[in-house]
């Protein structure tokens, strides 16, 4: 499910903040982040100025079917908040990314092969299917209620912490991937007949935190 969000993503020893509807990047949030650490005062307008980025925008213009250059980077009207900055397509982002210094090629590399954004577009889709589930075992009237205290639940499992929209704030592929594989199976449960009902699925989650955050040791077997 790709909704507007913000996500903030571990790269090397920065964070980088990404858009999950169309996986721009914010180019100047990284920049800022390197120069504050280097001392230096690298410019995003310096790479974007390069013949070399011209001529890798035309290419990803091209190869995609873009007709704008909006469609490979935009600067932002806002001046400060989450918005700020110039965003960049994921592909002219890397290439920034390693513009910024050779030794940060090898964390660049690293983080291409994160699929984050489809295990968080894929836990969307799964939550819903687990909306649908309980929904089977649940009155009408407390539903809401319900998939309330099952998501703060699930965050607990899999991030061990609940606040509000945490699961765009968690950045890492691992805990997403494990958020969407949650969530199909206590659904797989439900349908097949294994939790039928609301206490049934609590009990069922709260022994999944304790496996996955209690030490074995303080376990009763």
């Amino acid at each position: 499910m790709k909704t507007n969000q913000i996500m903030v993503r571990p790269m090397g020893g920065f964070n980088v903040t990404q858009r999950t509807k169309d996986g721009f990047f914010n180019a100047t949030s990284l920049l800022k982040q390197w120069n504050e650490k280097t001392g230096m005062k690298k410019e995003v307008t310096k790479f974007l100025d390069l013949e070399s980025t011209t001529e890798l925008v035309k290419v990803i213009m091209c190869r995609e079917n873009l007709h704008t250059q909006d469609s490979t980077y935009v600067k932002s009207r806002a001046s400060r908040g989450d918005n700020a900055g110039t965003w960049m397509h994921p592909v002219l982002f890397i290439d920034f990314a390693m513009w910024i210094n050779p030794t940060f090629k090898y964390d660049v590399i690293k983080f291409v092969y994160d699929e984050m954004i489809r295990y968080r577009n894929e836990a969307g889709n799964a939550y819903l299917e687990l909306g649908a589930a309980v929904q089977k075992i649940v009155p009408k009237d407390f539903m809401p209620k319900a998939m309330q205290k099952v998501g703060e639940a699930l965050n607990w499992v899999v991030f061990n912490q609940h606040e509000k929209m945490l699961r765009n704030k968690q950045g890492e592929e691992s805990k997403q991937r494990e958020l969407w594989q949650l969530e199909k199976k206590v659904a797989d449960l439900i349908n097949e007949g294994f939790i039928t009902n609301f206490d049934n699925l609590i009990a069922y989650l709260r022994k999944q935190y304790s496996k996955r955050n209690y030490p074995a040791v303080f376990l009763v077997s």
